[in-house]
């Protein structure tokens, strides 16, 4: 199926900061800490001092904004300056991995046939819905580019330049990985404003659950990650 760039526009792959910087002109998550190998994963986690980077964030059933309804966003980076994230469980509309690939000319057309099964059948997710013509990687930690791969945390990093496309196109990428175009973003006090609200749940991420195919029962499990059971819950919220 061709992709109709007037609904799918061109995907640009960045730096993990240029590409974050963009959630409000008003703040740059990285500013203190200039991205890559210079940021520790003990840094980029925060969770005890009351971030949510490396969390998962469960959007209540009382959620009003259509844009996250029943969605589970794994977040990136969460400071005092804003909150960034991705939607692990909501698919890519008209596009797939190999079609992406084709459309950055990280290949040919004729070589979407012969890609590794791993890149093949790679998820392609809506992440979120700021900015979807830029893309990002979240992936295993057992791959890393030089100033360009941030570690978020729990065996999970994240990447956002051409270059891991290329690695994963030739079977040298990450042992497990998805693509998301598009993200969550949050301007300074605004998660922390939505939580008050109970619009979200927190608990702590699981790899096996950011990363798998089963999309459809992602937000069920997510709950039971929680120790919550959904079926009973009414839109009051907590903290896992």
């Amino acid at each position: 199926m061709p992709i109709i760039w007037r609904t799918c526009p061109s995907i640009y792959f960045s730096g993990v900061k240029a590409a974050t910087a963009i959630v409000s002109s008003s703040f740059d998550f990285y500013r203190a800490c200039d991205m890559g190998s210079k940021l520790s994963p003990s840094a980029s986690r925060q969770s005890q001092s009351g971030y949510f980077d490396g969390q998962l964030l469960i959007a209540m059933p009382g959620m009003l904004d259509d844009r996250f309804a029943r969605s589970v966003i794994y977040v990136c980076a969460h400071s005092e300056e804003g909150a960034m994230g991705i939607i692990v469980n909501r698919p890519a509309e008209r596009v797939d991995f190999p079609q992406l690939l084709v459309q950055l000319k990280v290949i040919g057309p004729d070589e979407a046939i012969r890609l590794p099964a791993e890149a093949s059948s790679m998820l392609v997710l809506s992440g979120g819905p700021v900015d979807t013509s830029r893309g990002f990687v979240l992936h295993s930690n057992d791959f890393s580019i030089d100033n360009s791969t941030l570690p978020i945390g729990g065996g999970v990093s994240l990447t956002a330049t051409i270059d891991i496309l290329r690695a994963i196109a030739r079977g040298a990428g990450p042992g497990r990985a998805v693509v998301a175009l598009g993200y969550a973003g949050w301007a300074a006090g605004q998660l922390e404003a939505e939580m008050q609200h109970n619009g979200w749940l927190n608990c702590p991420a699981d790899p096996s659950l950011i990363f798998d195919s089963a999309l459809d029962s992602k937000y069920e499990r997510a709950f039971r990650m929680a120790g919550v059971d959904l079926g009973q819950l009414s839109s009051d919220a907590g903290n896992a």
